[in-house]
């Protein structure tokens, strides 16, 4: 079988973009590859055409392109033609491509589609509670109901999705995120720079950085010693036009709190773990995400992670066994959550540890990656039984 994977982003120095969907691809694509299959990914938005090979994915860059007009839809036909040329080359048996902005919308493909929810931009906008705009709602979910099926990382994206789009009719899959664990070993957890505090992802609002200025306030009141690193790219506010929520962030800080904040910027993927396995402790207060590819690779790292209550972090977390869930806006128990575990540092390995075992046992890529085979076997049997 031979699958293909349509994707803006991919962990590549030669790909523009890489976050979180980029890595759980990635991770997908690697694995099945180890398994047998060939898998074919095809990165659009990108500054030239090439075909490039790594760990044994072969990956097409699609270029940018700009039209007099309509150059959303002329670029989308532009890409399925590519694509559908691809299919028949190399025989590709099945496709798969995110929700984000609804990309395959008026895409006619030779074989099934699956979309996997990594998060639609009204997905986004609903937990984020603001308005999306109409057109990228009617192109997400033209690109929905032309697929054949769906996979959602977490159950509380599915049903999300589902209710926002009415696809209720529709079954959803849902198959989390994994990781390769083989690389994610920390040898010596009861080694890292006491008293600091990391955080991982966009310098965004919707990720609860604001908050979490205001808890390390708290933080730092009772203990002068903590220092919090920021690691991400910077972003501007919506809700207020500024062009640098860090700057946000800098007005939230008290004085002292200031003087304690190391704020990295992006920084290569292949030096983030190094900055996990450093930590005393990581937290992520996010508002909205699918599942959150941070969260599970610094509980691979037996860290203890101090992470936001909604949704789909219940189904990564349970709460005081292997990490802490607490609602991005109850300031005060976030903060004695970070506190408690600056002064135990029992409790930060024995949560590390459970950690560690839940993510064995439900993060494995290698387990995950076969409910993928199987899903994608039975959408095939599906659709060439019609």
């Amino acid at each position: 079988m031979t699958v293909g994977l349509i994707t803006s982003e991919y962990p590549h120095p030669k790909v523009l973009r890489s976050a979180g969907i980029a890595t759980s691809i990635k991770n997908l694509a690697i694995t099945l590859v180890k398994k047998g299959l060939q898998v074919i990914v095809f990165v659009y938005h990108q500054k030239e055409d090439d075909i490039i090979n790594d760990e044994g994915v072969t990956i097409h860059l699609i270029s940018k392109k700009k039209y007099k007009l309509f150059t959303w839809y002329f670029y989308r036909k532009h890409l399925q033609n590519y694509i559908n040329t691809i299919v028949l080359k190399e025989n590709i048996s099945i496709l798969e491509a995110p929700d984000w902005t609804g990309i395959t919308a008026f895409m006619k493909f030779k074989v099934p589609l699956v979309i996997r929810f990594h998060g639609s931009d009204a997905y986004f906008c609903k937990l984020d509670k603001r308005k999306q705009k109409f057109k990228n709602f009617i192109l997400e979910k033209k690109a929905l109901m032309q697929a054949s099926a769906f996979i959602a990382p977490t159950a509380y994206a599915g049903i999300e999705t589902q209710s926002i789009f009415g696809l209720e009719k529709h079954k959803i899959e849902t198959i989390h995120y994994g990781l390769q664990l083989e690389n994610f070993v920390n040898d010596n957890p009861s080694i890292y720079n006491r008293n600091s505090i990391l955080y991982i992802g966009t310098i965004i609002r919707k990720k609860g950085v604001l908050e979490l200025a205001e808890m390390f306030n708290k933080v730092v009141a009772l203990n002068p010693k903590v220092v919090l690193i920021l690691i991400g790219a910077d972003a501007p506010d919506i809700k207020t036009g500024n062009n640098s929520t860090f700057e946000l962030m800098k007005s939230v800080f008290t004085e002292e709190a200031k003087t304690k904040v190391n704020y990295l910027g992006k920084i290569p993927y292949v030096e983030v773990k190094a900055h996990i396995k450093k930590a005393h402790v990581c937290t992520f207060p996010s508002f909205a995400e699918t599942l959150g590819m941070v969260t599970i690779e610094s509980m691979a790292l037996q860290k203890p992670v101090v992470n936001t209550s909604i949704g789909w972090a219940q189904e990564l977390i349970d709460d005081q066994v292997n990490g802490y869930l607490v609602h991005p806006t109850e300031i005060d128990l976030y903060s004695k959550r970070i506190l408690h575990l600056l002064d135990d540092e029992n409790q930060c390995l024995k949560i590390g540890e459970a950690a560690r075992k839940k993510v064995e046992t439900k993060f494995n890529i290698d387990t995950l990656v076969d409910k993928n085979i199987s899903y994608y076997k039975r959408i095939i049997k599906e659709a060439n039984a019609l």
